[in-house]
Order: structure tokens, then sequence, then C-alpha cells
């Protein structure tokens, strides 16, 4: 997959290195941005109930 992706991008090795970092920050900007809050929703991590005060 990584072959093809560095096939596919334009132009010399300084250049697709250029290219292939800032398509890997975008996805991980896009994880942090969509993906990651999306996901929170549907994990149980958020339902705490230790510590919690019995009224």
């Amino acid at each position: 997959m990584y072959g093809l992706i560095w096939r596919l991008l334009p132009g010399p090795v300084w250049l697709r290195a250029i290219l292939a970092l800032l398509l890997a920050a975008l996805a991980v900007a896009a994880c942090f941005e969509w993906l990651f809050p999306w996901l929170a929703e549907y994990m149980p991590f958020n339902e705490t109930t230790v510590g919690a005060a019995a009224a």
C-alpha cells in the first residue's frame, strides 16, 4: 500500500517525502478531528462511577 502511494506521488524524491509527510499529517488530523470524537461516544471509558458518592 505504501509503495503504491509512493509511486502515485509526483515529483522527485524530496517532494514525494514532503507530500507523504503532509498526507500522514492530514490523516492524523482527520482522526483527531472527526474519527476519535465519533468513536468516543461508543466507548465505555466515559462512564466512570468509581468514587461517586451515593446520595
